[in-house]
């Protein structure tokens, strides 16, 4: 039986993500909170990615993220978390909210080639299994271009 090949206009034209495709989802970072934390920001109202990233930011990193920030190089295993919160202004202080959801970059080479070696995925909230990603990525990874040189990265470690 001969088996047909999509492309991956194809694959996301009919709605199949493409980590079942691959046979590979990232996973969710058990732990990430006792990861290093390499920085936190605000977004607020007016900032381009406002809708749907207003909050707060923290962006934790496993050994492996924490390693490729010191030397630039990103392995098979680096793993970036960023942890987004909702906030209230109260007393000339943001104060943290509900979790809004939890964003995972995941470097694997081998299952993420299509969007330069990195896997994306969003959880929603506080869950461990509502995944958010819809589109194996490919909207991640199309913001993380601009930071190419950088192996798509946005994040600096402040030592």
């Amino acid at each position: 039986m001969k088996r047909a090949r999509l492309s991956l206009t194809a694959i996301l034209a009919a709605g199949i993500p493409m980590s079942i495709v691959a046979g590979e989802q990232v996973p969710y970072p058990e732990d990430y909170r006792t990861w290093t934390h390499a920085k936190s920001m605000v977004i607020q109202p007016g900032h381009p990615l406002e809708n749907p990233f207003q909050g707060i930011h923290h962006v934790y990193v496993n050994e492996a993220a924490k390693q490729g920030l010191e030397t630039g190089r990103y392995n098979d295993g680096a793993v970036f978390v960023f942890d987004l919160l909702s906030y209230t202004e109260a007393d000339f202080s943001l104060q943290e909210g509900d979790r809004k959801l939890i964003g995972v970059m995941h470097k694997d080479q081998g299952n993420y080639a299509e969007t330069g070696g990195w896997g994306f995925e969003a959880f929603a909230g506080d869950s461990k299994t509502k995944r958010i990603v819809k589109d194996a990525g490919i909207g991640c990874f199309s913001c993380h271009t601009e930071v190419k040189e950088n192996d798509y990265v946005f994040t600096h470690y402040r030592k």
